[in-house]
């Protein structure tokens, strides 16, 4: 297994703001409970629906003419994504194929709840949240790692695989993409279990990585906006320069070299060492990180 070569701890976390959330109930005059919704850190499982609630399904079409237009996009993509795309795309099924890829996961991650959240007793266990140091997303939802909630006595013999996050599990059994973003980054420690799992995963072929076909959640819907801007342009709309950039901005790095990719490039990088950067982020970022 290839060592991470990034070291990088989480800050603690002050309160953010938590948007619009229903109560649920109340306890006491100063407890309440709210419904949160978590977004799961540093893993992308494929879509049961995007955009909105539209089925991935029906993007076959569409993705199919997005691989035959590609190699036309007048510098929108460049050719070297775009033979890595167009593979995936011209089949006529890819849609299909990410709708069938997201709801075997859920699935899968319904099998992984029961499994861990219930004692032998048949009660059910409690969960342990860690937030990320950017707490919420633009939706709303929480950032954070989930994980069965184990007393200390419990905790004594179990070594870091033993008490694994739900996010690690997803990654591990392959139906879900790790998907580190800077700087909600796992320390170093948790950093390897997610590589070697994601690499076990894909080297395995298990869950998506079955289908060489397979589109990651974030490739789907970087698929989806670049369908926008096809039709765009094929109806003759000028694009903008910041449209030109919107549908893919994150740069990428090899953990394990430290090297950053421009956004174009990420597919240069194996699925398993992709820690991905905004724009805004990547000067910061390749001053703590070392990176080249």
């Amino acid at each position: 297994m290839a060592s991470v070569k990034i070291n990088w701890n989480p800050k603690g976390f002050e309160l953010d703001a938590l948007r619009d959330k229903k109560i649920t109930r109340t306890t006491d005059g100063d407890t309440i409970f709210v419904e949160v919704s978590i977004r799961m850190l540093s893993i992308d499982a494929p879509e049961v629906h995007y955009p909105g609630m539209t089925k991935p399904g029906k993007y076959d079409s569409k993705f199919q003419q997005l691989g035959q237009w590609i190699d036309h996009s007048n510098g929108l993509v460049n050719s070297g994504l775009a033979n890595f795309l167009k593979v995936k795309l011209i089949t006529g099924k890819a849609g299909t194929l990410h709708q069938e890829q997201g709801e075997k996961a859920y699935a899968e991650f319904q099998k992984l709840l029961d499994a861990k959240l219930t004692k032998k007793a048949g009660k059910k266990r409690p969960v342990f949240l860690w937030a990320a140091n950017e707490h919420f997303d633009q939706y709303g939802r929480l950032l954070a790692y989930v994980a069965p909630y184990y007393t200390k006595k419990e905790l004594v013999n179990k070594t870091l695989e033993d008490r694994a996050t739900f996010n690690l599990l997803m990654v591990k059994a392959g139906w879900a993409a790790s998907f580190p973003i800077y700087p909600s980054v796992p320390k170093k420690e948790d950093f390897e279990l997610l590589q070697n799992a994601g690499e076990d995963a894909f080297g395995k072929h298990k869950g998506i990585w079955k289908n060489s076909l397979t589109l990651a959640g974030y490739e789907y819907r970087m698929c989806v906006r670049l369908c926008e801007l096809m039709e765009k342009i094929k109806a003759g709309e000028t694009i903008t320069a910041e449209e030109r950039k919107k549908w893919i901005e994150r740069y990428c790095v090899d953990i394990t070299t430290g090297k950053l990719y421009e956004p174009q490039d990420y597919y240069k990088v194996a699925p398993f060492n992709r820690l991905f950067i905004w724009p805004k982020d990547v000067a910061e970022a390749r001053a703590k990180l070392n990176l080249t």
